[in-house]
């Protein structure tokens, strides 16, 4: 190793998913000669910097790093950003090895300002950002973290390329049901899915774009048929009656109990009804009136 390279660590303490931010940065590292691995406690003496990506507000505090170490990620700051040099290169899969597909995004920011929603202040108005070749980098199948692809022409002029294209994707953050109408449905059914299709739903004004929407797609083939839903929950009871639209539309809701931007903890009530919505076995076979008695006999 030579002596001006540098040991690097990277830190992810709430990624579920590959951290886009970070393959980022150990690319950059990488070219330059430096070593990169993930954080240890064991060797963290022997890092010359740590980078850590903190994505959720209410993950708990970073206490246990010392010396010269960088903090980023929206659970950190929603103004700090990756230095531009580092925003354009491709992202490190190495560090990810069991990681068999491509990550990106085609666009950025988003045209809605919903108030639980972080992306408007950090990224603003949508506006194009990748190619969908240049994210795949010769890659068959693509993760994508769009916050609204429907919503600008550059995103889906990039969708009607896909569509044309022997490969399959996912976008990760939902389409806006909103944007679905018959154009677009058919266009859609043209895409081959990672995963089937995800929409939200996060109010009571958008069930019937959602109604809309599913049968527009199921008209036009769009496969598989039941498609996934994020349903927000934040009242209570709107959330229930949103489900009861989704189940009876035969969809898979994926219930996401409201945290405000300070990561406040939900309401049990709210977190139960995430839980009996996301454990599918129990959702089909139990009423929600009955799911309470359940958990209370269980605990």
């Amino acid at each position: 190793m030579d002596k001006l390279s540098q040991k690097i660590a990277l830190y992810a303490p709430d990624s579920k998913m590959p951290n886009y931010a970070l393959m980022k940065v150990s690319a950059y590292h990488k070219a330059k000669g430096d070593t990169v691995e993930w954080y240890s406690d064991m060797w963290s003496s022997t890092f010359d910097k740590v980078y850590v990506s903190k994505i959720f507000t209410y993950t708990a505090p970073i206490s246990m790093l010392s010396g010269n170490y960088a903090m980023g990620g929206s659970g950190y700051s929603l103004n700090k950003v990756l230095p531009q040099e580092i925003e354009d290169l491709e992202p490190d899969y190495s560090i990810y090895p069991e990681m068999d597909y491509a990550l990106g995004f085609l666009t950025r920011g988003c045209i809605r300002k919903c108030d639980y929603c972080v992306v408007p202040e950090k990224e603003g108005y949508i506006k194009p950002y990748r190619d969908i070749k240049e994210v795949l980098q010769g890659r068959k199948t693509a993760v994508l973290f769009d916050n609204n692809v429907l919503a600008c022409e550059y995103g889906i002029k990039q969708i009607e390329k896909i569509g044309k294209m022997n490969i399959k994707v996912d976008f990760n953050q939902g389409l806006d049901c909103r944007l679905i109408d018959d154009s677009m449905a058919r266009l859609l059914s043209k895409v081959n899915w990672l995963k089937p299709l995800r929409m939200s739903c996060d109010s009571l004004s958008m069930i019937q774009p959602l109604i809309k929407a599913t049968k527009l797609l199921r008209w036009y083939n769009c496969k598989p048929f039941v498609y996934s839903v994020y349903v927000l929950i934040d009242d209570l009871e709107t959330a229930i009656e949103i489900t009861k639209v989704v189940k009876g539309l035969n969809l898979d809701p994926f219930g996401q109990p409201y945290r405000d931007k300070k990561g406040t903890e939900p309401p049990k009530e709210n977190k139960d009804l995430a839980r009996w919505t996301d454990h599918k076995a129990i959702f089909k076979s139990v009423w929600w009136e009955n799911y309470g008695k359940i958990t209370e006999t269980a605990s």
